[in-house]
């Protein structure tokens, strides 16, 4: 119903009737301008009424297309008029549809990755501790007979307890940061002292596994705002990440860069690297780029899905960039101190 329409026939309405009342107070008057009056008010109220009729049947078709949209049928969309009033109105509902299916869409995925995730982690829990069942059964036994074996059958189930319990703690920390749950303390830091003071505490790993550290970090300071813990814990898990997987590369670099409004740190390595098809999925909850390893050597599966959530937590964000055998390296983004940004940063 376009309500233009209406309004100028109520108004004429109005106009009919008051004629009417002039002509009937005017007794010396003509009589036909009376009948003339009245039959034009009768065709005028007769319009109003298919309009109102009209609009009743388009209420009434709104209201069954928003019930079978309520019933999950989100496909479903009105179509708009010639009215301006009621193209708004089709336009806004169509809009709520729109967004109720997003929610439906972002639901079923979170279900399935739930369901994936509760699958892939009972497989992670059960395999380390089938084997500390098993070294424990043969302590029990007696199956060690010299001490020296029984300090390297201790020695494994120490390994093995705190790789589980590194995991479990890892999934309580995904929980907590999907529930809103994890306390954060903001306070001002410089990125550029903090990574360094990180980068010292792998150096014993490193060497371990024959791997060289470059670092093109400035001697100035890199002022942020953010979470101590959870920028420690971002940063740990992407060195981890890049050593775990890049230590055939033999090398570790580390640059730290200013841009206009925030600061770029690459965490990068030199090794097999991320094939093209996989880099959307690599920030996933328990992804593994290689599915043939175990929770062992592939970690949960949950340290990039935590350090992407907790950098995005600090107004920031992650990137990945990789080459096989060239360059893999990893971008973690932070706002200066003061500027607050929101970065939703796609693998690039």
């Amino acid at each position: 119903m376009n309500l233009n329409k209406l309004t100028a026939l109520l108004a004429v309405q109005l106009v009919i009737i008051v004629g009417i009342a002039i002509t009937i107070t005017n007794r010396n008057g003509p009589v036909i301008p009376q009948w003339i009056l009245f039959a034009v008010f009768i065709v005028v109220t007769g319009i109003t009424l298919a309009m109102v009729l009209r609009f009743r049947m388009k209420l009434a078709h709104m209201s069954a297309q928003l019930k079978r949209a309520a019933g999950g049928n989100f496909k479903t969309r009105l179509f708009a008029k010639e009215d301006p009033i009621w193209n708004e109105v089709v336009f806004s509902i169509n809009e709520i549809i729109d967004q109720l299916e997003q929610v439906k869409i972002e639901s079923v995925k979170s279900q399935s990755a739930r369901v994936s995730l509760l699958s892939s982690i009972s497989h992670d829990i059960r395999t380390p501790l089938t084997s500390i069942i098993g070294y424990v059964d043969a302590l029990k036994d007696g199956i060690a007979a010299s001490e020296k074996e029984k300090q390297e059958y201790i020695a494994i189930l120490s390994i093995k307890a705190s790789a589980l319990k590194e995991m479990i703690d890892e999934i309580f920390m995904m929980a907590k940061l999907d529930a809103d749950e994890m306390p954060r303390k903001e306070e001002a830091i410089d990125l550029a002292e903090l990574t360094r003071e990180l980068l010292i505490e792998f150096l014993p790993e490193l060497k371990k596994q024959g791997i060289s550290l470059e670092t093109h970090i400035p001697d100035v300071k890199y002022p942020v705002r953010v979470d101590r813990m959870g920028l420690m814990r971002t940063i740990g898990n992407i060195v981890k990440n890049a050593v775990q997987y890049g230590k055939e590369g033999k090398v570790l670099g580390v640059d730290l860069l200013e841009m206009d409004d925030e600061y770029q740190l690459n965490i990068w390595d030199r090794g097999p690297g991320i094939p093209e098809e996989e880099l959307a999925h690599i920030f996933e909850r328990s992804y593994r780029s290689d599915k043939a390893r175990s929770s062992e050597s592939g970690g949960s599966g949950l340290g990039l899905a935590i350090a992407r959530s907790l950098a995005e937590r600090e107004g920031g964000g992650i990137a990945v960039q990789s080459m096989p055998w060239e360059k893999t390296s990893f971008g973690l983004f932070l706002p200066k101190d003061g500027v607050k940004i929101k970065k939703q940063l796609k693998n690039r």
